[in-house]
C-alpha cells in the first residue's frame, strides 16, 4: 500500500493539474487534436523517426491518400507537424517532421493517459 502512495505522490507532483482528477475527468482534458487514431499514429511514428515522407507514413500507419492527407494538414495547421515539399528527381515529395510543440502535445497527451490508466486502477 504504501509502494502506491508513493506512486500516487510522485505522479501528483510530476502532473498537479491531474492531481486528484477523476478519470472522467481526466479524460475531458486529452487533446482531441492529438486524441484521434490516425493522427495520433502520425504523432508516434514521427517521434521515432527524425522525418518521414508521405508514402512512409501511408504505409506504415495503412490508409488512403486522403485520410493521412486531411490528418497531416489538421496536424500542421495546429504548428505539431513540418511539412517540407520537394522533388525527388522529377518525382514530388512531401517529408513530415514533428515541431517541438508537437512533442511538447503528444508528451502531455501521453501523461494524461498515464494518469487515467493509473486513476482507474486506484479505484
Amino acid at each position: 500500500m504504501a509502494a502506491k502512495a508513493t506512486e500516487r505522490r510522485d505522479r501528483e507532483k510530476a502532473q498537479p493539474e491531474l492531481a486528484g482528477a477523476s478519470p472522467a475527468g481526466v479524460a475531458q482534458q486529452l487533446d482531441r487534436l492529438v486524441h484521434e487514431r490516425l493522427r495520433l499514429g502520425i504523432l508516434s511514428a514521427l517521434a521515432v523517426n527524425e522525418s518521414l515522407t508521405f508514402a512512409e507514413l501511408k504505409k506504415l500507419l495503412d490508409t488512403t491518400d486522403g485520410n493521412l492527407s486531411v490528418h497531416a494538414r489538421k496536424l500542421e495547421e495546429a504548428g505539431y507537424v513540418g511539412c517540407a515539399k520537394g522533388f525527388s528527381g522529377r518525382v514530388p515529395r512531401t517529408d513530415y517532421r514533428l515541431t517541438a510543440a508537437g512533442r511538447r502535445a503528444l508528451d502531455r497527451y501521453l501523461d494524461h493517459m498515464e494518469a487515467l490508466i493509473q486513476a482507474m486502477r486506484d479505484k
